[in-house]
């Protein structure tokens, strides 16, 4: 029973820092959660990083030997805080690709840190109107105030929406009184980033 109750949870314990950073990386980006041994790795590495920075904590605050506030059961109490702050500063810099845009300068790689060419297209022209190329030769103009993490589920929203005309002479119908379009994705083939005056 004491290895039930003893060892287990002081495992958990230790790793539960580690788990809580990555589960803030993975509800505040679009990356693909992964298995259960790859969680279990990430979970290691965070762990790894939030008790150096606790123990750089401890030993700024007190002089060795004086022990502390958190030693023991309270050391939860300031790795977790600390694995939140961690895993927000991950999602920070993978949603604006700081540090394989790095890398990418070094020539070091060419991978970016979005989790597909999708959602990195999306994230460089953020400050563009889109063209939907849909099924039955039919496009819509507007401004995306929400599209899809995956090129292959979800929904664009699309506001101040026009229906463009073919011919190539600019025409275009209004969807007057209409607040916003939901397009699923399935019915998209194509997308135009049009540079608008937002971006100026």
């Amino acid at each position: 029973m004491d290895l039930i109750t003893g060892q287990p949870m002081e495992i958990l314990e230790f790793l539960l820092p580690g788990f809580v950073a990555a589960a803030v990386l993975y509800s505040l980006t679009s990356h693909p959660k992964p298995g259960a041994f790859e969680r279990v790795v990430q979970a290691l590495i965070f762990t790894i990083v939030v008790q150096a920075v606790v123990a750089v904590v401890f030993l700024v605050l007190h002089a060795p030997g004086e022990g502390g506030p958190w030693i023991g059961d309270g050391e939860v109490l300031v790795s977790v805080p600390t694995a939140v702050v961690l895993g927000l500063m991950a999602v920070h810099a993978s949603n604006k690709d700081y540090l394989h845009r790095l890398l990418r300068r070094l020539g070091i790689t060419r991978e970016t840190s979005y989790p597909s060419e999708w959602y990195s297209a999306f994230s460089r022209h953020s400050d563009c109107y889109v063209v939907l190329h849909l099924k039955g030769e039919r496009r819509l103009y507007g401004w995306p105030t929400e599209w899809p993490g995956l090129p292959d589920e979800g929904h664009f929203l699309i506001e101040e929406g026009e229906w463009l005309r073919d011919g190539g002479g600019g025409e275009s119908t209004l969807l007057e009184g209409i607040a916003a379009v939901l397009v699923p994705v399935s019915e998209v083939e194509m997308v135009e980033f049009v540079p608008s005056a937002r971006s100026e």
